[in-house]
């Protein structure tokens, strides 16, 4: 079996020599750009450990893994535009490189070459691949709607929450973990328990964002700290420091969060101190232990000897461990 440094390797080396011989090259240079920034790889790493756990060629999904990595990178350009950010991985986000126009247009290109590219399997497995990378496409736009409509409301609750992030990251590292079984002909029983360990796993990886976005460190995290709590975005931390604050802290709090022109240096290092008097912190750091345990559990069920479910185990360690 491959080592996931070794699957990284041949993502980046597939990825790195990707033709772009169509014109005009406005439209593609920045999508060469934008897949060019690297990153962790997380799902295709995860789609080529689990087609590993059966088969033993995991480069022959190569086509298909890199294809759901240009999905997520679009997904990544469009919300840079959103959220007008001017940083992605240490570099200037392609709106801020380019202009918002070709920011839109470069995307939507990259999510027709992820279809294209994803349709290059066999052709029975074809159907229940792209009806899986189409509904995980829809589930995406629901939950980055409702991280939308979020922005909006004061009276978000945990379950909301959990039930966006779960829409707009966790169910992409599940369908890369069905997609991986799939691919290798597993059984339907597992590709499901695979499917919710993905799910369980980008759950735990979507919390553990929220807290690295306040208690990270910026040298390695790739963005600025603090982003979520300038913007008043409704994060774990948020909603939970708002149903536990005592009355005080929920003062102080609210007055931090309407006080549109607030320095956001002072506002980051303010309401961090208030997340830490309350507990959220901890309260972070146990809720992602839980979904990270629950992941355990389905993968457990998998009708896979440890042996091979090994590598897969510590990669997820790995990403659980993160400080960036």
């Amino acid at each position: 079996m491959l080592k996931s440094q070794e699957i990284l390797h041949l993502v980046n080396d597939y990825i790195d020599h990707l033709p772009f011989d169509r014109t005009p090259s406005g439209l593609y240079e920045p999508i060469r750009y934008v897949l060019s920034l690297g990153g962790k790889r997380i799902r295709p790493v995860l789609m080529m450990l689990v087609y590993n756990m059966y088969k033993d060629n995991p480069e022959a999904i190569l086509e298909q893994a890199c294809a759901l990595e240009t999905y997520h990178n679009y997904t990544l350009l469009h919300d840079d535009l959103m959220d007008n950010a001017d940083v992605r991985r240490g570099k200037p986000t392609v709106h801020k490189r380019w202009n918002p126009n070709t920011a839109i247009l470069s995307g939507d290109s990259m999510l027709v070459l992820a279809y294209e590219r994803m349709a290059i399997c066999d052709g029975e497995k074809l159907p229940a691949i792209l009806n899986l990378f189409t509904q995980t496409a829809l589930q995406i736009g629901e939950g980055q709607q409702y991280d939308m409509d979020f922005e909006h409301r004061n009276d978000v609750t945990e379950a909301e929450y959990i039930e966006m992030i779960r829409l707009k990251t966790s169910v992409l590292l599940a369908c890369a973990t069905k997609m991986g079984a799939i691919l290798a002909d597993a059984n339907e029983q597992d590709a499901d328990m695979l499917y919710r360990f993905g799910e369980k796993v980008g759950l735990a990886f979507q919390l553990q964002d929220d807290y690295l976005d306040v208690y990270g460190d910026p040298s390695v995290f790739g963005k600025a700290i603090g982003g979520d709590i300038v913007s008043n975005k409704k994060t774990y931390m948020m909603i939970n420091a708002l149903l536990q604050a005592n009355d005080s802290q929920q003062r102080e709090l609210k007055q931090w969060i309407e006080n549109e022109s607030a320095d956001h240096d002072k506002k980051i290092a303010a309401v961090t101190r208030l997340y830490n008097e309350i507990g959220i912190d901890r309260m972070a750091l146990q809720r992602i232990d839980h979904y990270f345990a629950e992941s355990r559990q389905y993968l457990d069920a998998v009708n896979v000897s440890d042996e091979y479910k090994r590598e897969l185990i510590e990669y997820t360690n790995k990403m659980m461990n993160r400080k960036y």
